[in-house]
């Protein structure tokens, strides 16, 4: 299979169980490269379980996940996918420049400069460059990830309820990164409660209690009982 054949995201009876509690049920899947997908499903559902597994941050009960062919979690993975949880977190002593310049360097982008100042004036914390994001309020923090999110190269972009605590400016300046992201070419899979963006993809993807119920086009379902 060639690299490109090889699908961005993969996973094999993927399981995760907490006791008894099943928090997501045996799941084979396949995403290919490029392919936008929403992931959708009331809280508790399993959505961040199965990103959290993907990302390589938690560890499955059972079961296989792949990242562009290489394990959840090994470095080959994590250079291909650039995370986005719904809860960010900072190092206390870093501004949010520091930060951008950190991840920036970490992941070998020698001109991180103006893409960093880019993102930070589209979602409009520029004034906030030097301040500690821990301070920041939960829209604040929010902004500061995504950009921490988007200033490194990726292949795979996994988020975890973005739109949570954003102004509309915020929300609308975020639909946009995901669209220019989609746009060059990376494999998109976004958790959300957000239908303006549902309605983007081609993609859709529903957890029930742990289980897949659907997986298919948006237009071909009743989005908002998948949602709620």
């Amino acid at each position: 299979m060639s690299a490109t054949s090889t699908p961005a995201l993969a996973t094999r009876s993927l399981a995760k169980d907490y006791g008894d509690r099943p928090a997501l049920e045996p799941l084979d899947l396949e995403v290919a490269r490029g392919q936008h997908v929403a992931l959708v499903g009331h809280n508790g559902s399993g959505k961040t379980t199965l990103l959290r597994m993907a990302a390589g941050l938690l560890e499955p009960s059972s079961g296989s996940v792949e990242v562009c062919g290489a394990a959840a979690g090994s470095l080959s993975a994590r250079v291909s996918l650039s995370w986005l949880s719904d809860t960010p977190t900072f190092y206390d002593d870093l501004s949010v420049w520091e930060h951008l310049e950190y991840v920036g360097r970490l992941h070998g982008v020698r001109e991180w400069q103006p893409r960093a100042a880019e993102l930070l004036e589209r979602l409009g914390i520029a004034a906030r460059r030097d301040d500690i994001p821990t301070t920041f309020s939960r829209g604040l923090r929010q902004k500061a990830a995504i950009a921490l999110g988007l200033v490194r190269p990726f292949d795979v972009l996994l988020v975890d309820e973005p739109f949570v605590g954003l102004d509309a400016t915020g929300k609308t300046t975020l639909l946009e990164l995901l669209d220019e992201a989609a746009n060059a070419g990376a494999t998109l899979l976004v958790a959300t409660h957000e239908l303006s963006f549902v309605t983007r993809v081609g993609r859709l993807l529903a957890l029930r209690d742990g289980a897949l119920v659907y997986d298919g086009p948006p237009a071909d379902t009743d989005v908002h009982a998948l949602v709620l």
